[in-house]
């Protein structure tokens, strides 16, 4: 697939991230894709929801299983900002998501290449294809900046 395509989607996953942003979540986003078309978008949502399990990927995958009338993701792919965690990497697997294009890796709890790949070093029954590094620099900025701020407010708090 073309770089250009590649990073069309990252960008469409990059203003989820910012949505998240904007509501004090962890900046994360993602999109599904099926068939060149975008079929889910979601961010993450544990503050608002005050629920761990609503990370941005499992909300497109669900998104995308209500799109399709299908829990099967055989033909889609997903583009993360952040390299999905063990239980985003676990959906992925149930859900037979084909590729996941990753933006940032995450060096503390990435479950797809950085701490542990679950994708493809054990011998479920789907393999999911990773690419990573796709608009790396704007999914790592959008973090820093995130967290430079939550810090600079925490410092203020404390004042």
């Amino acid at each position: 697939m073309k770089n250009e395509i590649k990073e069309k989607y990252m960008q469409e996953a990059l203003k989820e991230a910012k949505k998240a942003a904007e509501k004090l979540e962890v900046p994360v986003g993602c999109v599904i894709v099926k068939e060149g078309k975008i079929i889910a978008r979601a961010h993450n949502q544990k503050e608002t929801k005050t629920d761990t399990t609503k990370h941005a990927e499992i909300l497109a995958i669900q998104k995308a299983s209500k799109k399709i009338e299908a829990w099967r993701l055989l033909d889609c792919e997903m583009y993360v900002t952040l390299e999905p965690c063990s239980m985003c990497a676990g959906a992925m697997i149930q859900s037979r998501i084909k590729k996941v294009y990753i933006g940032a890796m995450d060096e503390k709890t990435g479950a797809c290449g950085s701490v542990l790949n679950l994708l493809q070093d054990y011998p479920f029954n789907h393999i999911v294809e990773i690419e990573t590094g796709i608009e790396k620099e704007k999914c790592e900025q959008v973090l820093k900046e995130f967290f430079k701020k939550l810090r600079e407010a925490k410092k203020e708090q404390s004042k």
